[in-house]
């Protein structure tokens, strides 16, 4: 069995999940792996004007500070130890475990990145969050959904 590390990254405003990096696994995730994923994201919906991590180590790097500051984004740091500062990161990472990572088996690299983008689709689209009345994300995207350009 391959074991893969998975990179999820979710909008607060319309609570949308953007496409999940599944990579092989590497003891240390690195700030430049997060300024690649976020610049790839961020040229579909937009750059954010806020960033909330935590502390680890990926995102307490020069890289990452040094894109934010380009990009004219604050990075919002967690208090280390306390998960509760970003508790709403933290719910999405058990339901993404719980509504995929735990439901399959993934048997290559190019296999997981597939069934993550199906559970990617179904919770965009498909899947009710309370938070937004039941609706899906896509329902936000749709209506309007705030993005901004890049500096």
């Amino acid at each position: 069995m391959l074991r893969h590390m998975a990179t999820p990254s979710v909008t607060t405003r319309t609570r949308s999940q953007q496409p999940v990096t599944a990579r092989r696994p590497s003891p240390w995730a690195y700030g430049e792996d997060v300024v690649q994923t976020l610049e790839r994201v961020c040229r579909n919906v937009g750059y954010p004007k806020t960033i909330r991590v935590d502390q680890g180590t990926e995102f307490v790097s020069r890289d990452l500070d040094l894109w934010a500051y380009a990009k004219g984004a604050t990075l919002d740091f967690s208090r280390p130890g306390k998960p509760t500062d970003n508790a709403f990161i933290e719910a999405f990472n058990g339901r993404f475990r719980a509504e995929c990572l735990n439901l399959h088996w993934f048997l290559t690299l190019a296999d997981a990145r597939e069934k993550m983008e199906d559970w990617r689709r179904y919770y965009n689209e498909e899947r009710p969050h309370g938070a937004i009345g039941n609706k899906p994300p896509i329902s936000l995207m749709n209506s309007g959904g705030a993005t901004s350009s890049p500096p």
